[in-house]
């Protein structure tokens, strides 16, 4: 009998010893599944110039895909999270994990600081706009566009380009964003002052442009007929075209400003694996498609471009050819000389 005994009870062992190897090797093999399962957990805060209706539209997107990760935002104009940013680095205190703002030279900035990680995320492969090193990756397409009210311009009067602003009939009828707050507009004044001399801005003074503080107050601006026509974000526009606003997009002929926002993972992260798990999922198809959902064109070739888009195939070819090095190193000129030529002293 009690050889039998011992017999079932070796053969008992030898049965979880095979269970435990199939099933990975007990609690330690189903912890592991778990995580898989769950993915990343904690905190992640991520700095973004994205606007605020377009985060509360992603939020639910990203927390199907990440369940278990609080996502916390901070949310301002390119400029305002750079000046966080600044008092945040000199004080070796970075607050955030991802970074999302407008300005593409100002992640080569911080790379020469050495801040920025370096992850080829998997679904970078099928991104065109990104540093070779893998240090930042294009995540949005914003383009600088001119926009008119359909109520006070008819089509064929519409400025067909960025030189045409300075036609007298535009006399105190244009508006543009300010480079020292929003980011598109400051790479805007760095493409066009490189391409037609800072005496374009002087001559766009000249004829009653007016600054506001950013993109969404041109657009509102617009709206109301204040101005008839805009430098202004094309995402803006095409959104408030959609709700039945009278605005229209001019994709100039003598070319667009093309802004690929990065995306970047701080060296400080305190949850490296969730920022690059999210970084990940931004780049993804799915991800894409939130961004197009904003307005915004994808980085992606097999993502649809935003509603009342043409492709960006159809304008990307005659862009600004954007020197963004050169913009790290000039910020501060470009913003004093726009300062001291065209913002009323």
């Amino acid at each position: 009998m009690k050889k039998k005994f011992k017999i079932f009870t070796i053969l008992a062992m030898l049965s979880c010893l095979l269970l435990a190897l199939f099933t990975g090797c007990g609690n330690q093999a189903t912890d592991d599944t778990k995580k898989k399962v769950e993915g990343p957990s904690g905190k992640l805060m991520i700095y973004t110039s994205i606007y605020p209706d377009i985060i509360q539209s992603v939020k639910p997107a990203l927390k199907k895909a990440f369940p278990n990760l609080e996502i916390e935002w901070f949310q301002g104009g390119t400029e305002k999270v750079v000046t966080k940013l600044t008092g945040e680095i000199e004080a070796n205190k970075i607050g955030a994990d991802l970074l999302m703002v407008a300005d593409p030279s100002y992640y080569l900035t911080l790379e020469d600081q050495y801040l920025l990680l370096k992850y080829d995320a998997p679904n970078r492969k099928d991104v065109e706009s990104k540093d070779a090193e893998g240090y930042w990756t294009g995540v949005r397409i914003s383009n600088m566009i001119i926009a008119y009210n359909t109520n006070k311009v008819k089509e064929e009067d519409a400025p067909k380009s960025f030189k045409d602003l300075l036609d007298p009939k535009w006399k105190d009828k244009i508006a543009m964003p300010n480079p020292l707050l929003s980011g598109t507009a400051f790479v805007t004044t760095a493409a066009l002052s490189d391409a037609f001399g800072w005496d374009y801005f002087e001559k766009l003074k000249a004829n009653g442009l007016k600054v506001e503080d950013g993109n969404s107050k041109v657009q509102n601006k617009l709206i109301t007929g204040e101005y008839d026509v805009g430098i202004i974000l094309e995402e803006n526009i095409l959104k408030m075209a959609a709700k039945g606003e009278p605005l229209k997009v001019v994709y100039p002929e003598d070319g667009v400003v093309v802004v690929p926002s990065p995306i970047s993972i701080f060296k400080t992260s305190q949850n490296i694996e969730a920022a690059k798990a999210v970084e990940n999922w931004w780049l993804s198809k799915e991800g894409q498609e939130a961004i197009v959902k904003g307005w915004m064109h994808s980085v992606r070739k097999d993502v649809t471009p935003p509603k009342g888009a043409p492709e960006f195939s159809t304008f990307s070819g005659r862009a600004f050819k954007v020197n963004w090095a050169k913009i790290a190193n000039d910020n501060e000129t470009i913003k004093e000389t726009f300062r001291n030529k065209v913002m009323d002293n």
